[in-house]
């Protein structure tokens, strides 16, 4: 099946292409970009794959599906134009600015007939994978709390403006990780750290107690103005505890030159030993070895809902429980008290 891409900026060129081509079930027709230097990078990272000055001349190219990366500004009226052309979509995150954004869309897919998912490729972390084995194993017990961290060095990649901030952007990732983890959210808990801007008054970090339904509380934050590189889980459980510190494994190795769809067997996205995670028990501590997380399984998973009518590996519903958690969060955070996210 054929694929499109919109957008070549840093999640174009880092979290899409590598991983579309990773995926042989797709061909890559195009890439929708109009600055020089971007169609430069193209030119050598997809030799022979063309850059497009629009979407539309995309889609008149003829393709199964597209991938909407650009700003999130920009993204909810391609979206929905997309829909309208009846191409399916991978929307990148901030999905949208709130519940009643991301409600638009989801009806607006239902009415087209088209598979719309939510590119969360943090469910495919090899930090998580491997988390999520420990907690399948039983070695831990019933898990009873956890704490996520996430932060970044990056004070240029924030998003400014009313409808963005940290929360909407990385609190979408590890906001859907503990639910991924413990189930759906029943009450939150939330703090925002602000600062003023040119360009308006912006969060920039976060802590967030999420009470799942499920009964685990989890304490998930972030930032990317504290001068801080973390990506941490730790889970206490009746029979002891797991803690990892990995790294950010395949953009790292991105970064230094490898490829998902070139890689040597064993290699993308497994951590090295050094940084494994560690699960203590009765018996003592144990090193858990790392799973192999590759985000290419979301366009593998993805091809399988848009050619065979199998799940998509990201449901709209979880998506909009997502959403509702982060806009309970920024109440929390204004009100100074508990909220329930909506239904």
């Amino acid at each position: 099946m054929r694929i499109g891409l919109v957008g070549y900026g840093v999640g174009g060129h880092l979290f899409h292409l590598p991983y579309i081509q990773a995926a042989k079930e797709w061909e890559i027709v195009g890439v929708v970009t109009r600055n020089p230097a971007r169609r430069e990078v193209l030119a050598g990272e997809a030799p022979g794959v063309p850059a497009f000055d629009s979407m539309d001349d995309l889609i008149d190219a003829g393709v199964d599906a597209v991938t909407i990366t650009t700003p999130p500004q920009t993204r909810r009226e391609l979206v929905l134009h997309a829909l309208e052309r009846g191409v399916n979509v991978v929307a990148d995150k901030p999905f949208a600015p709130n519940l009643a954004g991301a409600k638009e869309l989801a009806e607006a897919a239902a009415a087209a007939g088209k598979v719309l998912c939510v590119f969360q490729n943090r469910r495919y972390d090899t930090d998580l994978i491997t988390l999520q084995g420990v907690l399948a194993s039983g070695d831990l017990g019933a898990p009873w709390r956890s704490r996520i961290v996430f932060d970044l060095d990056e004070p240029g990649g924030l998003e400014v403006g009313p409808e963005h901030g940290l929360l909407r952007d990385l609190g979408a990732h590890v906001v859907d990780q503990a639910i991924r983890l413990f189930g759906p959210v029943a009450r939150v808990d939330g703090h925002l750290d602000w600062v003023d801007t040119p360009d308006g008054r912006v969060d920039v970090g976060f802590s967030l107690g999420l009470h799942h339904a499920s009964g685990v509380f989890s304490d998930v934050s972030a930032s990317k103005l504290c001068r801080r590189i973390a990506k941490e889980f730790t889970v206490y459980g009746a029979k002891g505890y797991y803690e990892s510190h990995m790294s950010d494994r395949q953009t790292d190795q991105l970064t230094s030159g490898l490829r998902p769809a070139t890689a040597p067997k064993g290699v993308w996205g497994v951590e090295e030993p050094d940084r494994w995670g560690t699960l203590v028990t009765a018996d003592g501590a144990h090193q858990v070895p790392s799973a192999a997380g590759e985000y290419a399984d979301f366009y593998r998973q993805f091809h399988a809902a848009v050619a065979d009518g199998a799940q998509p590996p990201v449901l709209l519903p979880e998506v909009l429980h997502t959403i509702a958690v982060l806009d309970a969060a920024r109440l929390s955070d204004a009100q100074g008290r508990s909220v329930v996210p909506e239904a």
